[in-house]
């Protein structure tokens, strides 16, 4: 084992808490494997590793990253998000499959998802909108947690009002997924572009209100100005 990956398992452990484990599961409708740290300590304790890294290749430290994964630990996912996306420079557009490869074989968990999607993956869409086109492929997928990671992909170009035409056809794509995360998922994607597009978020809600899960509806809402709310809540 890679004397990087020993070193930041044995700080991991080192200051694992109980009661943090306990109160951490709570979170999570499912079963997860945590160590019992805070994520702030996870993320400061993986940038200071980091350090050691520095001479390694995008290939050495995505390597790294699949063996953190294959843990199965929240936290040591974490470290891997946290990894991945400190090589950034250096992304190409067939990473999006390596990055795929993770989310089918090794996401159980809206905090692993979320966290390699709205920073990894986002990152690599921005500078490589070809693609988008996998994103959409994603939206299709049998897996709760690709389909999720469809959306919340681009929640922070979705601020920016960035892609709004894909985020509609993903949006459209999942609109009636009977999943509660996809549509948590699809819903915080949809109220982040409605920071900088109200209106055009507005009129998607109000076309398909009627068939839109209430999940999502209010997620999709939740930043509108408050005559806008009133509006998309009217019968």
């Amino acid at each position: 084992m890679d004397r990087v990956i020993e070193k930041i398992r044995k700080k991991l452990i080192e200051n694992s808490d109980e009661k943090i484990r306990k109160s951490s599961e709570t979170f999570f409708k499912e079963s997860v494997r945590i160590y019992g740290l805070r994520s702030s300590v996870v993320h400061s304790m993986s940038r200071e590793i980091f350090k050691e890294l520095s001479d390694r290749s995008k290939e050495n430290v995505f390597r790294l990253c699949e063996e953190l994964w294959r843990s199965g630990y929240i936290e040591e996912s974490l470290v891997a998000c946290n990894w991945s996306y400190s090589v950034r420079k250096s992304y190409t557009p067939a990473d999006i499959g390596v990055f795929e490869g993770w989310i089918d074989k090794y996401v159980s968990n809206w905090a692993s998802c979320d966290t390699l999607c709205n920073h990894s993956v986002g990152d690599l869409v921005v500078k490589f909108p070809a693609s988008l086109s996998d994103l959409k492929r994603w939206a299709l997928s049998p897996n709760r947690w690709m389909r999720r990671a469809a959306s919340v992909s681009l929640i922070i170009p979705a601020r920016s009002g960035v892609f709004l035409k894909e985020i509609l056809e993903i949006a459209s794509i999942l609109l009636t997924d009977k999943d509660e995360m996809v549509q948590k998922g699809y819903g915080w994607m949809l109220k982040a572009a409605s920071e900088a597009d109200h209106k055009a978020i507005l009129d998607f809600v109000m076309k398909y209100r009627e068939s839109m899960p209430r999940t999502a509806f209010r997620y999709a809402i939740e930043k509108m100005p408050p005559e806008l709310r009133s509006k998309a809540m009217e019968k």
